[in-house]
């Protein structure tokens, strides 16, 4: 997601604390960036978590997440 993207979500969540709102279709827009910021976190997430490894008592090693 880039800088932009998280600007304008951020420009749009605080106009939509001010009287006058979102109009339907800023809603709309901000809608669809936030799913895209958490489809990106969700990503990322399991990306990282993808690259750890648990050792158990008996020394074995296995994946955090097995695939």
């Amino acid at each position: 997601m880039t800088k932009e993207k998280i600007d304008r979500i951020n420009a749009l969540a605080r106009k939509s604390k001010t009287p006058e709102g979102l109009t339907p279709e800023e809603k709309a827009e901000q809608k669809a960036l936030r799913e895209e910021y958490i489809a990106d976190f969700r990503r990322s997430t399991l990306a990282a978590l993808g690259r750890i490894d648990i050792r158990n008592e008996d020394g074995s090693i296995e994946p955090l997440i097995k695939q």
